[in-house]
Protein backbone atom coordinates (compact mmCIF):
# COMPACT_ATOMS: atom_id res chain seq x y z
CA UNK A 1 0.00 0.00 0.00
CA UNK A 2 3.03 2.47 0.72
CA UNK A 3 4.36 2.19 -2.17
CA UNK A 4 0.70 2.76 -4.02
CA UNK A 5 0.36 5.50 -1.95
CA UNK A 6 3.02 7.58 -3.73
CA UNK A 7 0.40 8.08 -6.46
CA UNK A 8 -1.33 10.35 -4.47
CA UNK A 9 -0.13 14.12 -4.02
CA UNK A 10 1.39 15.40 -0.96
CA UNK A 11 -1.92 17.79 -0.25
CA UNK A 12 -3.87 14.50 -0.63
CA UNK A 13 -1.98 12.63 1.12
CA UNK A 14 -2.57 14.81 4.02
CA UNK A 15 -6.41 15.28 3.63
CA UNK A 16 -6.81 11.56 3.99
CA UNK A 17 -4.40 11.47 7.15
CA UNK A 18 -6.48 14.51 8.82
CA UNK A 19 -9.50 12.19 8.60
CA UNK A 20 -8.12 9.04 9.72
CA UNK A 21 -7.99 8.16 6.28
CA UNK A 22 -6.26 5.48 4.16
CA UNK A 23 -6.89 5.66 0.79
CA UNK A 24 -8.37 2.34 -0.82
CA UNK A 25 -6.75 0.40 -2.90
CA UNK A 26 -9.55 0.48 -6.42
CA UNK A 27 -9.25 4.73 -5.71
CA UNK A 28 -5.71 3.56 -6.26
CA UNK A 29 -6.16 2.11 -8.93
CA UNK A 30 -8.21 4.65 -10.88
CA UNK A 31 -5.57 7.30 -10.07
CA UNK A 32 -3.03 5.14 -11.60
CA UNK A 33 -5.70 4.29 -14.90
CA UNK A 34 -6.02 7.90 -15.69
CA UNK A 35 -2.10 8.63 -15.02
CA UNK A 36 -2.18 5.80 -17.75
CA UNK A 37 -4.62 7.66 -20.20
CA UNK A 38 -7.26 4.43 -19.76
CA UNK A 39 -10.82 4.53 -19.55
CA UNK A 40 -12.02 2.65 -16.01
CA UNK A 41 -15.08 0.91 -15.15
CA UNK A 42 -14.91 0.84 -11.58
CA UNK A 43 -17.33 -2.00 -9.83
CA UNK A 44 -18.20 -1.65 -6.27
CA UNK A 45 -20.83 -2.03 -3.35
CA UNK A 46 -22.49 0.67 -2.32
CA UNK A 47 -20.34 2.80 0.39
CA UNK A 48 -17.45 1.86 -1.03
CA UNK A 49 -15.78 5.13 -2.21
CA UNK A 50 -16.76 4.97 -5.85
CA UNK A 51 -17.81 8.78 -5.91
CA UNK A 52 -14.00 9.89 -4.65
CA UNK A 53 -12.38 7.38 -6.80
CA UNK A 54 -13.95 8.56 -9.91
CA UNK A 55 -13.24 12.05 -9.26
CA UNK A 56 -9.93 11.75 -7.45
CA UNK A 57 -7.71 11.20 -10.45
CA UNK A 58 -9.49 14.87 -11.58
CA UNK A 59 -8.88 16.97 -8.79
CA UNK A 60 -5.11 15.67 -8.78
CA UNK A 61 -4.70 16.73 -12.55
CA UNK A 62 -6.25 20.03 -11.82
CA UNK A 63 -4.51 20.55 -8.78
CA UNK A 64 -1.02 19.57 -10.47
CA UNK A 65 -1.91 21.39 -13.95
CA UNK A 66 -4.61 24.07 -13.44
CA UNK A 67 -6.43 25.17 -16.36
CA UNK A 68 -9.64 27.09 -17.10
CA UNK A 69 -12.55 25.36 -19.19
CA UNK A 70 -14.09 22.60 -18.63
CA UNK A 71 -11.75 19.24 -17.65
CA UNK A 72 -14.40 16.74 -16.28
CA UNK A 73 -18.01 15.99 -16.73
CA UNK A 74 -20.23 14.17 -14.16
CA UNK A 75 -23.40 12.08 -15.29
CA UNK A 76 -25.82 11.27 -13.21
CA UNK A 77 -29.26 9.30 -13.65
CA UNK A 78 -30.69 11.71 -11.36
CA UNK A 79 -30.78 15.69 -10.64
CA UNK A 80 -30.92 15.43 -7.29
CA UNK A 81 -27.63 13.17 -7.19
CA UNK A 82 -25.46 15.41 -9.56
CA UNK A 83 -27.27 18.36 -6.64
CA UNK A 84 -25.67 16.05 -4.04
CA UNK A 85 -22.55 15.12 -5.28
CA UNK A 86 -21.27 18.62 -5.76
CA UNK A 87 -22.01 19.57 -2.22
CA UNK A 88 -20.35 16.58 -1.31
CA UNK A 89 -17.20 17.60 -3.13
CA UNK A 90 -17.41 21.18 -1.89
CA UNK A 91 -15.85 20.20 1.33
CA UNK A 92 -12.47 18.13 0.23
CA UNK A 93 -12.22 21.05 -2.53
CA UNK A 94 -12.36 23.62 0.04
CA UNK A 95 -10.45 21.78 3.18
CA UNK A 96 -7.41 21.20 0.88
CA UNK A 97 -7.39 24.60 -0.97
CA UNK A 98 -7.37 23.81 -4.12
CA UNK A 99 -8.17 26.29 -6.87
CA UNK A 100 -10.64 24.94 -9.12
CA UNK A 101 -14.58 25.70 -9.90
CA UNK A 102 -17.47 23.13 -9.72
CA UNK A 103 -21.09 23.68 -10.42
CA UNK A 104 -24.01 21.56 -11.46
CA UNK A 105 -26.54 22.11 -15.00
CA UNK A 106 -30.30 20.38 -14.30
CA UNK A 107 -33.37 21.87 -15.03
CA UNK A 108 -33.56 23.47 -12.10
CA UNK A 109 -30.40 25.64 -12.76
CA UNK A 110 -31.05 29.12 -13.43
CA UNK A 111 -31.31 30.50 -17.24
CA UNK A 112 -28.52 33.19 -16.17
CA UNK A 113 -26.23 30.55 -14.28
CA UNK A 114 -26.58 28.26 -17.90
CA UNK A 115 -25.72 31.16 -20.20
CA UNK A 116 -22.91 32.15 -18.19
CA UNK A 117 -21.59 28.23 -17.98
CA UNK A 118 -21.67 28.38 -21.99
CA UNK A 119 -19.21 31.32 -21.83
CA UNK A 120 -17.59 30.30 -19.12
CA UNK A 121 -17.57 26.20 -18.26
CA UNK A 122 -16.19 25.11 -14.85
CA UNK A 123 -13.63 22.76 -14.30
CA UNK A 124 -15.83 20.53 -12.98
CA UNK A 125 -19.59 19.91 -14.40
CA UNK A 126 -22.15 17.86 -12.86
CA UNK A 127 -25.67 17.07 -15.13
CA UNK A 128 -28.05 14.42 -16.48
CA UNK A 129 -28.19 12.72 -19.43
CA UNK A 130 -30.86 15.28 -20.45
CA UNK A 131 -29.29 18.28 -20.03
CA UNK A 132 -26.14 16.71 -21.37
CA UNK A 133 -28.44 15.93 -25.06
CA UNK A 134 -29.20 20.04 -24.51
CA UNK A 135 -25.57 21.13 -24.07
CA UNK A 136 -24.62 19.07 -26.94
CA UNK A 137 -26.92 20.13 -29.28
CA UNK A 138 -26.15 24.00 -29.11
CA UNK A 139 -23.80 25.75 -31.70
CA UNK A 140 -21.12 26.14 -29.44
CA UNK A 141 -20.70 22.69 -28.24
CA UNK A 142 -17.92 22.14 -29.45
CA UNK A 143 -16.04 25.65 -28.01
CA UNK A 144 -17.83 23.94 -25.12
CA UNK A 145 -16.44 20.62 -24.82
CA UNK A 146 -13.40 20.46 -26.98
CA UNK A 147 -10.70 20.58 -24.27
CA UNK A 148 -12.64 17.80 -22.42
CA UNK A 149 -10.54 15.40 -20.02
CA UNK A 150 -12.76 12.88 -18.32
CA UNK A 151 -16.28 12.05 -18.40
CA UNK A 152 -17.89 10.09 -15.53
CA UNK A 153 -20.87 8.12 -15.40
CA UNK A 154 -22.32 7.02 -12.02
CA UNK A 155 -24.80 4.87 -11.24
CA UNK A 156 -24.58 2.56 -14.70
CA UNK A 157 -25.52 -0.38 -13.80
CA UNK A 158 -29.18 1.70 -13.67
CA UNK A 159 -29.06 3.59 -16.71
CA UNK A 160 -27.14 1.27 -18.82
CA UNK A 161 -30.69 -1.21 -19.55
CA UNK A 162 -32.99 1.59 -20.52
CA UNK A 163 -33.74 4.63 -23.38
CA UNK A 164 -31.46 6.91 -21.06
CA UNK A 165 -28.58 4.67 -21.06
CA UNK A 166 -29.48 5.08 -25.19
CA UNK A 167 -29.72 8.31 -25.14
CA UNK A 168 -26.22 8.88 -23.06
CA UNK A 169 -24.30 6.33 -25.12
CA UNK A 170 -25.25 8.72 -28.04
CA UNK A 171 -24.20 11.74 -26.22
CA UNK A 172 -20.94 9.62 -25.57
CA UNK A 173 -20.34 9.35 -29.03
CA UNK A 174 -20.87 13.15 -29.91
CA UNK A 175 -18.40 13.88 -26.72
CA UNK A 176 -16.11 11.46 -28.66
CA UNK A 177 -16.05 13.32 -32.26
CA UNK A 178 -15.89 16.81 -30.25
CA UNK A 179 -13.27 15.47 -27.65
CA UNK A 180 -11.08 12.57 -29.18
CA UNK A 181 -8.79 11.83 -26.11
CA UNK A 182 -11.21 12.21 -23.36
CA UNK A 183 -11.19 9.50 -20.92
CA UNK A 184 -14.83 7.46 -20.15
CA UNK A 185 -15.49 6.33 -16.48
CA UNK A 186 -18.34 4.18 -15.41
CA UNK A 187 -18.74 3.69 -11.73
CA UNK A 188 -21.14 0.80 -11.30
CA UNK A 189 -22.37 -1.21 -8.04
CA UNK A 190 -21.61 -5.01 -8.22
CA UNK A 191 -23.04 -6.43 -11.22
CA UNK A 192 -23.75 -10.10 -12.97
CA UNK A 193 -22.60 -9.42 -16.47
CA UNK A 194 -19.52 -7.07 -16.29
CA UNK A 195 -18.64 -7.42 -19.92
CA UNK A 196 -21.92 -5.60 -20.80
CA UNK A 197 -20.88 -2.87 -18.93
CA UNK A 198 -17.30 -2.45 -20.27
CA UNK A 199 -18.60 -2.75 -23.98
CA UNK A 200 -21.17 -0.45 -23.46
CA UNK A 201 -18.77 2.14 -21.89
CA UNK A 202 -15.82 1.50 -24.79
CA UNK A 203 -15.55 3.44 -27.47
CA UNK A 204 -15.80 0.41 -29.72
CA UNK A 205 -19.20 -0.71 -28.44
CA UNK A 206 -17.51 -4.19 -27.53
CA UNK A 207 -16.13 -5.78 -24.96
CA UNK A 208 -13.61 -7.06 -26.82
CA UNK A 209 -10.31 -5.99 -26.58
CA UNK A 210 -11.94 -2.73 -25.07
CA UNK A 211 -9.81 0.10 -24.02
CA UNK A 212 -11.35 0.03 -20.89
CA UNK A 213 -9.59 -1.19 -17.30
CA UNK A 214 -12.03 -2.97 -14.95
CA UNK A 215 -11.47 -1.93 -11.70
CA UNK A 216 -13.27 -4.34 -8.62
CA UNK A 217 -13.91 -2.43 -5.04
CA UNK A 218 -13.69 -4.51 -1.77
CA UNK A 219 -16.96 -6.53 -1.46
CA UNK A 220 -19.76 -5.54 1.05
CA UNK A 221 -20.30 -6.36 4.46
CA UNK A 222 -22.38 -9.77 4.76
CA UNK A 223 -26.03 -8.33 5.83
CA UNK A 224 -27.71 -9.62 9.45
CA UNK A 225 -31.05 -9.88 9.10
CA UNK A 226 -33.94 -10.49 11.45
CA UNK A 227 -37.74 -9.67 11.64
CA UNK A 228 -38.96 -6.70 13.97
CA UNK A 229 -42.29 -7.65 16.05
CA UNK A 230 -44.23 -4.94 17.31
CA UNK A 231 -45.73 -5.30 20.37
CA UNK A 232 -49.09 -2.81 19.59
CA UNK A 233 -52.14 -4.58 18.05
CA UNK A 234 -51.90 -4.58 14.26
CA UNK A 235 -55.30 -2.35 13.25
CA UNK A 236 -57.73 -4.51 10.77
CA UNK A 237 -57.38 -2.26 7.95
CA UNK A 238 -56.07 1.37 6.40
CA UNK A 239 -53.36 1.49 8.43
CA UNK A 240 -50.05 3.39 7.50
CA UNK A 241 -47.68 1.22 9.45
CA UNK A 242 -47.76 3.77 12.69
CA UNK A 243 -48.03 0.86 15.34
CA UNK A 244 -44.01 -0.45 14.62
CA UNK A 245 -42.47 3.38 14.75
CA UNK A 246 -41.96 2.72 18.51
CA UNK A 247 -39.47 -0.45 17.34
CA UNK A 248 -38.56 0.90 14.35
CA UNK A 249 -37.26 3.82 16.88
CA UNK A 250 -35.27 1.63 19.43
CA UNK A 251 -33.66 -1.12 16.99
CA UNK A 252 -31.78 1.98 15.00
CA UNK A 253 -31.42 4.70 18.00
CA UNK A 254 -28.04 3.44 18.97
CA UNK A 255 -26.74 3.39 15.37
CA UNK A 256 -24.84 5.98 13.24
CA UNK A 257 -27.14 5.76 10.47
CA UNK A 258 -30.24 4.33 9.44
CA UNK A 259 -32.53 4.15 5.95
CA UNK A 260 -35.87 3.08 6.62
CA UNK A 261 -37.92 1.82 2.77
CA UNK A 262 -41.76 2.54 2.63
CA UNK A 263 -43.71 2.28 0.14
CA UNK A 264 -45.04 5.26 -0.50
CA UNK A 265 -43.83 9.20 0.64
CA UNK A 266 -46.93 9.58 2.84
CA UNK A 267 -45.13 6.67 4.97
CA UNK A 268 -42.00 8.64 4.86
CA UNK A 269 -43.47 11.80 6.06
CA UNK A 270 -45.24 9.97 9.19
CA UNK A 271 -42.66 7.83 9.83
CA UNK A 272 -40.72 10.58 10.67
CA UNK A 273 -43.15 12.60 11.96
CA UNK A 274 -44.14 10.02 14.40
CA UNK A 275 -40.58 9.34 15.00
CA UNK A 276 -39.96 13.24 15.90
CA UNK A 277 -43.24 12.79 18.19
CA UNK A 278 -41.62 9.70 19.88
CA UNK A 279 -38.30 11.91 21.06
CA UNK A 280 -40.20 15.30 21.76
CA UNK A 281 -42.34 12.87 24.69
CA UNK A 282 -38.83 11.19 25.85
CA UNK A 283 -37.25 14.62 26.55
CA UNK A 284 -40.11 15.65 27.90
CA UNK A 285 -39.93 12.65 30.38
CA UNK A 286 -36.20 13.35 30.93
CA UNK A 287 -34.72 10.45 28.47
CA UNK A 288 -31.84 11.66 26.11
CA UNK A 289 -32.44 12.44 22.37
CA UNK A 290 -30.16 11.12 19.08
CA UNK A 291 -32.15 13.44 16.43
CA UNK A 292 -34.19 12.00 13.68
CA UNK A 293 -33.73 13.05 9.95
CA UNK A 294 -37.10 15.29 9.31
CA UNK A 295 -36.85 16.09 5.58
CA UNK A 296 -37.10 12.75 2.70
CA UNK A 297 -35.29 14.41 0.09
CA UNK A 298 -32.72 16.85 1.53
CA UNK A 299 -30.41 15.01 3.96
CA UNK A 300 -29.72 17.35 6.57
CA UNK A 301 -28.37 16.15 10.28
CA UNK A 302 -29.60 17.41 13.59
CA UNK A 303 -27.10 17.34 16.20
CA UNK A 304 -27.30 16.77 19.53
CA UNK A 305 -25.58 19.46 21.55
CA UNK A 306 -25.01 17.83 24.46
CA UNK A 307 -23.25 14.99 22.95
CA UNK A 308 -21.85 15.98 19.86
CA UNK A 309 -23.01 12.91 18.31
CA UNK A 310 -24.81 12.57 14.28
CA UNK A 311 -27.65 10.22 14.37
CA UNK A 312 -29.91 9.98 11.49
CA UNK A 313 -33.22 8.16 10.46
CA UNK A 314 -33.86 8.82 6.55
CA UNK A 315 -37.01 7.11 5.18
CA UNK A 316 -37.36 6.95 1.06
CA UNK A 317 -39.73 5.49 -1.14
CA UNK A 318 -37.84 3.08 -3.47
CA UNK A 319 -37.35 6.16 -5.82
CA UNK A 320 -35.62 8.31 -3.38
CA UNK A 321 -33.66 5.29 -2.24
CA UNK A 322 -30.87 5.80 -4.70
CA UNK A 323 -30.51 9.53 -4.03
CA UNK A 324 -30.16 8.78 -0.36
CA UNK A 325 -27.70 6.36 -0.31
CA UNK A 326 -24.96 7.90 -1.65
CA UNK A 327 -25.14 10.56 1.35
CA UNK A 328 -22.00 10.32 2.86
CA UNK A 329 -23.48 9.78 6.11
CA UNK A 330 -25.67 7.32 4.39
CA UNK A 331 -22.85 5.31 3.10
CA UNK A 332 -21.85 4.66 6.43
CA UNK A 333 -25.09 3.37 7.41
CA UNK A 334 -25.50 0.35 9.78
CA UNK A 335 -29.24 -0.10 9.35
CA UNK A 336 -32.13 -1.06 6.69
CA UNK A 337 -35.28 -1.47 7.65
CA UNK A 338 -37.92 -2.60 5.09
CA UNK A 339 -41.17 -0.91 6.57
CA UNK A 340 -44.61 -1.86 5.70
CA UNK A 341 -45.67 -4.46 3.30
CA UNK A 342 -44.92 -4.27 -0.96
CA UNK A 343 -47.39 -5.35 -3.63
CA UNK A 344 -44.32 -6.11 -5.98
Amino acid sequence: MDSECALLPHRFARWFDSRGWRPHPHQLAMLKAARDRRSTLLIAPTGGGKTLAGFLPSLVALDEQPREGLHTLYISPLKALAVDIHRNLVQPVEEMGLTLTLETRTGDTPQAKRQRQRIKPPNLLMTTPESLALMLSFPDAEAIFSRLETVIVDELHAIEPNKRGDLLALGLARLSSLAPTARRVGLSATVGDERRLIAWLSPTGSAESAPVTLVRGPEGALPELSILLPEAVLPWAGHMGMHAVPEIYQAVKNTRTALVFVNTRAQAELVLNGGNELIGAQVAGGERSEGFLHATHALRMQRDGAHDRRRTLAAATAAQASHMRRSPQIASRRWRVRYGSGTR
